[in-house]
């Protein structure tokens, strides 16, 4: 993953519209610099972290940063109508939607078994979302490199248009849920996994079309989101391939 360091530098990659996965910026930063940069990144949908010195030091190894590092990802993300398009020449088009999926292992780890999966592609949000860094590669075990990967900043309008497309939304969710294996797969079907701690939102949830659950028989009531998502995805692969 590159880096690109100072005030100057990372704004100009903003309004160029670089690849940015997140930008770092350390507390105590201020002026008219962090002022367009806060400014840019809203507009352009980038997400800004502010960090502590220590943190920051842990991202920054450069003298001259002025406080703000930008880290751009080195992976290739692919455009979100040009993946529900290609997806469509599947027999059964399989997606896979990450609502705020903030843990980089879990992240790798979801990205490792969608690739075993055979999934036509994973959608990721933009914001409240970990970036695709080395950790996720690591732990993807190279699966990020055989992914078509998209972005979105608005979940709820890219689910629209995939109903449009023909498309079932599929929510992983405890709450007014069916089991997972009483919905039938066979179908034209986008899988929504939400955050780690939350779940997916609730205007996500209303849009999908189900929400499914996976029953526990133990006293923790709810399984790890990147264990949860690989039981949801072979399912699916069970049924079509029965």
């Amino acid at each position: 993953m590159r880096k690109i360091f100072g005030r100057k530098p990372v704004l100009e990659a903003i309004l160029s519209n670089a690849n940015i996965e997140v930008i770092y910026i350390a507390y105590g930063q201020h002026g008219d610099a962090i002022n367009q940069i806060f400014s840019a990144a809203k507009k352009n949908r980038v997400k800004i972290s502010q960090v502590s010195s220590q943190k920051f030091n842990q991202v920054c190894d450069a003298d001259n940063s002025q406080g703000v590092v930008a880290l751009l990802s080195s992976h290739y993300f692919i455009d979100s109508h040009t993946l529900v398009k290609e997806s469509l020449k599947s027999r059964y088009p399989f997606l896979l939607l990450l609502d705020s999926i903030q843990d980089p292992h879990n992240l790798g780890a979801i990205l490792r078994t969608a690739e075993c999966a055979g999934v036509d592609g994973v959608i990721v949000t933009t914001s409240q979302s970990s970036p695709i860094n080395e950790t996720v590669e690591k732990i993807s075990a190279g699966a990020v490199s055989h992914l078509k990967i998209s972005k979105t900043s608005n979940l709820n309008n890219l689910i629209r248009t995939l109903k449009e497309s023909g498309f079932w939304i599929v929510g992983s969710s405890l709450q007014n849920a069916k089991n997972y294996n009483e919905v039938d797969y066979k179908i034209p079907t986008a899988i929504v996994i939400g955050n780690e701690e939350k779940g997916i939102r609730r205007l996500i949830a209303e849009n999908c079309d189900y929400l499914v659950k996976i029953p526990m028989k133990g006293k923790v009531d709810s399984l790890n989101a990147s264990v949860a998502t690989g039981i949801l995805l072979f399912e699916i692969n069970r049924q079509r391939s029965s």
